[in-house]
């Protein structure tokens, strides 16, 4: 009997201990999902120029209402509405730059961007917005075409044309796209990128992301969450 008591014992301690690592295995992993929702920081960064190095500012302080902010512009979508730094009040956006006859990475953009169309589509404070860098060849038609064929959806994601000279200027003086630091460029070197940029409710750049990178569109997804945990 005594022995039979110790046996029981034993096993009884197996249990628990199985238990207890099963309970610990599930807390870390949830721990682990948590994390993954929010970045790692509290606040993310702040930008203000093509290397992209962080400013660690406060929102809402003097320094960051002085801070780099996308200027005014004013250019027309899909719809043939005009589409200014207005429609962004008090939203979030991410931008891009595309052109519809684009038959490499643009493809795969535009693919990301659905993804996040989808992953935001019933939060009205999210934007995404494309600019054309052929806006002579991006009529509002063929925008209009290319967004019926890709499911995009009109109060969601705007596709813009305009002039090609403040789509430029904005690219590569306000959004800082481009990844060549230092090469001089006029209005006759093609704009070409696969960055997006994540754009605060005050107009500041707080991330850029590889459009063409799985990881890298995850933590966009997460980095809006925590940019609409700012306030």
């Amino acid at each position: 009997m005594r022995l039979l008591s110790e046996v029981t014992k034993s096993v009884l301690l197996v249990l628990f201990l199985g238990a207890l690592f099963t309970s610990c295995k599930h807390e870390i992993k949830k721990e682990r999902t948590e994390v993954l929702e929010t970045s790692r920081v509290e606040y993310l960064p702040y930008y203000s120029d093509e290397t992209f190095t962080p400013h660690w500012l406060t929102p809402n302080s003097e320094e960051e209402k002085g801070f780099h902010t996308i200027p005014e512009f004013r250019l027309v979508n899909q719809l043939g509405d005009t589409v200014s730094h207005k429609t962004f009040d008090d939203k979030i956006y991410i931008a891009d730059f595309f052109f519809t006859s684009c038959p490499g990475i643009c493809l795969k953009m535009t693919g990301n961007m659905l993804k996040l169309q989808e992953v935001f589509k019933e939060d009205p404070d999210i934007l995404l917005l494309s600019h054309s860098v052929t806006p002579t060849l991006d009529s509002i038609p063929v925008l209009k075409k290319y967004a019926e064929k890709n499911g995009i959806l009109n109060e969601k994601w705007h596709l813009v044309t305009g002039d090609k000279m403040e789509i430029y200027t904005l690219g590569r003086n306000h959004y800082f796209v481009e990844n060549d630091l230092g090469i001089p460029k006029d209005i006759d070197d093609f704009l070409h990128t696969e960055n997006f940029l994540l754009i605060d409710k005050n107009k500041h750049i707080r991330g850029i992301y590889n459009g063409l990178n799985r990881a890298s569109i995850a933590q966009l997804v997460t980095d809006v969450k925590t940019l609409k945990s700012e306030g």
